[in-house]
């Protein structure tokens, strides 16, 4: 853990010293391409050194940067309609001035830079440094060449979409989050089954962000849009389908082949340690377009269905978690198989069903899929800097479905936490590929 924590930290000097380089180095798209995927970038590298950001927040600022990054686009282009009236509650934006010439690349970093520091404003002092630096950089490369009443008008209108995007967040109920989303108290269930604490860390004997699920959606109407059924009967009887789903995590995690270890490791995307889950995915996006080098309006429309698929992911997925209240393995496993059981992963401090892994990466991989096109292979670096080589999918689905069963190789959830989570998700991601964005859909 200290090995991945001080890894972090270098990738994060290192994307310091790339900002303060000589020159800010463009793709051969052009300065907006340039300015979304460097913001973007530098993003992944905050996520993982905020203290606030766990997969849920993650989320959410995924969600409201990527919307903010295609509406500074699409405010100037008839063939990309706005999301205001689509997703929930988002009054129109600000008009550009009729006859007035503006630069998509400023307004798109006057967008990011504002609204990255918005969210980002509690990150460490590294962190504020490169995004202070961030700042120049990215704005150096967008203002090149833009006449100087051009770039103030822009820069202007761009600021003006991130206030009322800020605004419009304000609103959303996941505001405030304190002591890192573990609350003070909390009423636990009395059922059998009910999830109990599995951490010895004193924060961590009230479960994460409880009333997270309550929190606005984006395209979906409410957090149940997309609701499960209940998981299978909490049993302790030898054959019960419980007690058989705790003896698969049991045989399983005892097992476990070189491979499944690297797969468990590989999507494990610990807070703190990692980009997260939802930053994961994103990084996924960036290598494709990277490869792919496609304009910055098919970018910014994928990250916004992407940022929007993933919140509501989390909202959902989390509406169920505290609707059943189903306990870990390693509880069930330690009190009713093996006392002296432990899983490959540490569990995380919230309740088993479904699996977040599982309905995000169905979420995100019906997004991609829409957005790229069906059985688009890709080799995924999102940890190589970490140390952990990177891995080879055929479509995003099997990145999806591996992602998901990494849970259950972590020894973290029951299967049917897994199949049901992905269920979810493809669910969820319709909604955001569903939003008319682009002309003709």
């Amino acid at each position: 853990m200290f090995m991945n924590r001080l890894r972090g930290l270098v990738a994060l000097g290192a994307m310091l010293v790339l900002l303060a380089g000589p020159s800010l180095a463009e793709p051969a798209e052009g300065r907006a391409e340039a300015v979304l995927q460097g913001w973007y970038g530098l993003v992944l590298q905050l996520v993982r050194h905020t203290p606030t950001y766990s997969p849920p927040v993650a989320s959410r600022s995924f969600a409201y940067l990527g919307i903010g990054a295609y509406e500074a686009l699409a405010s100037g282009r008839p063939d990309m309609a706005s999301l205001a009236g689509q997703v929930n509650g988002l009054s129109p934006l600000p008009d550009r001035m009729a006859g007035a010439h503006y630069d998509d690349a400023v307004i798109l970093h006057a967008v990011l830079a504002q609204g990255v520091g918005d969210f980002f404003g509690n990150t460490g002092p590294m962190g504020q440094r490169a995004m202070q630096v961030a700042r120049q950089r990215f704005g150096d490369a967008a203002l090149s060449g833009v006449e100087a009443a051009v770039a103030a008008r822009s820069i202007a209108y761009g600021e003006a979409i991130a206030a009322h995007l800020l605004d419009w967040s304000q609103t959303d109920g996941a505001l405030p989050i304190v002591n890192m989303g573990f609350p003070f108290e909390h009423a636990f269930g009395r059922q059998p089954g009910s999830w109990v604490p599995t951490s010895l860390v004193r924060q961590q004997q009230f479960p994460l962000l409880p009333h997270w699920g309550e929190t606005r959606p984006f395209a979906m109407a409410h957090g149940q849009a997309c609701p499960l059924p209940p998981p299978p009967a909490y049993s302790e009887v030898q054959g019960s389908d419980f007690h058989r789903e705790a003896l698969e995590v049991y045989e399983v995690t005892n097992a476990l082949t070189d491979e499944q270890r690297a797969v468990a490791r590989f999507w494990s995307d610990d807070p703190m340690l990692s980009p997260t889950p939802p930053g994961h995915w994103v990084a996924i996006a960036l290598q494709l377009f990277e490869r792919e080098m496609p304009d910055a309006a098919f970018q910014a429309e994928t990250l916004a269905r992407l940022g929007v698929g993933m919140a509501d992911s989390f909202i959902g997925c989390w509406a169920s978690k505290y609707e059943y209240d189903l306990l870990r393995p390693i509880t069930y496993i330690n009190a009713h198989i093996d006392a002296d059981w432990q899983p490959l992963l540490i569990t995380p401090p919230f309740p088993e069903y479904p699996s977040g892994h599982s309905t995000l990466s169905g979420t995100a991989a019906t997004v991609l899929t829409a957005a790229f096109g069906e059985d688009v292979a890709f080799t995924d670096a999102t940890h190589e800097r970490d140390g952990l080589p990177p891995r080879r999918f055929a479509s995003f689905h099997e990145a999806a479905a591996e992602a998901a069963v990494s849970r259950l190789y972590g020894g973290i959830h029951f299967r049917a936490a897994i199949e049901r989570g992905l269920e979810q998700g493809r669910c969820i991601g319709a909604h955001a590929v569903a939003l008319a964005m682009s002309a003709g859909r």
